[in-house]
């Protein structure tokens, strides 16, 4: 299902432009975007929380998940920000608690960073308060072979409804994103779109 090219040269961790991002927040709050599960469970402690607006990116279901929601010989659907002209993608922003920086970008590597999927960047997000922050946002690496932008949604259902990795089944991190989405007045289409498809193929008690 378009995996087993995901060579095990891509499974090494991977800092792609990470490095100048603590230096350059000496002094400065480092905020982190959360637009899939670390909307939910960030995981790192952190002094203010605010639903904010990422201009220029959308939320997707673009990356074969080989870890977390799925296998190598089995992969999961997993969300990632897909850039895409004229497009937003709301979430929430996280303001690191003092004194934690170096560990939180720590954590976040090693979470997020397992392979080089992702790429870590610098990007300008709005917060519900009207503040302009710039925010560590993890953006899909379009030159990776865990990237897949053309799937259809009954096949992403397909695939998600049956998935499972070491963090655990595929359908409960889209319904928990889900759900965090309208905890927090934010509504995706398409994630509930995905929602009511995945429902109808593996219907729980």
């Amino acid at each position: 299902m378009g995996a087993s090219h995901i060579g095990a040269s891509h499974m090494v961790a991977s800092h792609i432009g990470a490095s100048h991002m603590g230096a350059s927040r000496m002094g400065a709050t480092l905020w982190v975007f959360g637009y899939g599960s670390l909307m939910w469970n960030p995981g790192f402690a952190h002094s203010d929380r605010q639903v904010a607006v990422l201009e220029g990116y959308h939320r997707s279901f673009c990356m074969w998940s080989i870890h977390y929601r799925g296998t190598v010989t089995d992969p999961g659907l997993v969300l990632a920000l897909d850039e895409a002209e004229a497009a937003t993608c709301h979430g929430v922003a996280f303001a690191v608690a003092g004194g934690q920086e170096a560990e939180t970008l720590a954590y976040l590597r090693d979470r997020e960073l397992i392979s080089s999927a992702y790429r870590e960047m610098d990007l300008a997000v709005t917060l519900r308060d009207g503040r302009a922050v710039r925010a560590v946002s993890y953006v899909v690496n379009r030159d990776h072979p865990q990237y897949c932008q053309d799937l259809d949604p009954a096949d992403q259902a397909a695939i998600i409804a049956r998935s499972a990795g070491s963090a655990g089944r595929n359908d409960d991190y889209l319904f928990n994103t889900v759900a965090h989405l309208a905890e927090l007045g934010i509504s995706d289409t398409h994630l509930l779109t995905l929602a009511d498809l995945v429902r109808a193929m593996a219907p729980r008690i």
